[in-house]
């Protein structure tokens, strides 16, 4: 299996089965939904943001679909300046490289410095995927147990109402 031996490894402690398919890289979500198309989940656009001064990152997870635009984020989130972190702070923080975003990547934020927004659209999916910390795999797990992942990490979360561009 492709991605991070410690997420299989944790994910068994955890007692949460998950379904893993391997495939080409999907660095995007354009790319991904090509490998997605038979796969009965919700998938997720996670974005990683800094604020302004770089002394706080924030991870964004929404549907895949969602189309949101940094300064609709900005003034949602109400966090100041936003913009993309850098590769090195992905691997400083979150252990991935561009493309492989995820909340996975929590296992290696081991000050819990990430905070994490989660669109309340979240809640009406009964399986969710992610990439395990490579974009050559996804892997679904049943929506309870990923939150049963996020309150093992102890980084703060919330749920935020994205709306995008169009309203919807």
């Amino acid at each position: 299996m492709n991605g991070d031996p410690k997420l299989y490894q944790l994910l068994s402690d955890l007692g949460i089965p998950f379904e893993y398919h391997g495939h080409p890289p999907a660095p995007t979500i354009e790319e991904a939904m090509k490998y997605w198309k038979d796969l009965d989940a919700t998938h997720c656009k996670n974005l990683f943001f800094r604020n302004h001064k770089g002394n706080k990152h924030y991870l964004v997870i929404l549907k895949h679909t969602q189309q949101m635009g940094i300064h609709e984020l900005e003034k949602q989130l109400k966090q100041g300046k936003l913009s993309f972190a850098s590769d090195q702070r992905m691997m400083k923080y979150l252990g991935v490289t561009p493309g492989s975003v995820t909340p996975f990547g929590l296992i290696n934020d081991t000050e819990h410095h990430i905070h994490v927004f989660l669109d309340h659209n979240l809640l009406e999916s009964k399986t969710i995927s992610f990439h395990p910390c490579v974009n050559t795999a996804s892997i679904i797990v049943k929506f309870e147990d990923f939150l049963k992942f996020m309150n093992w990490t102890t980084n703060t979360f919330e749920y935020i109402t994205l709306y995008d561009h169009a309203g919807e």
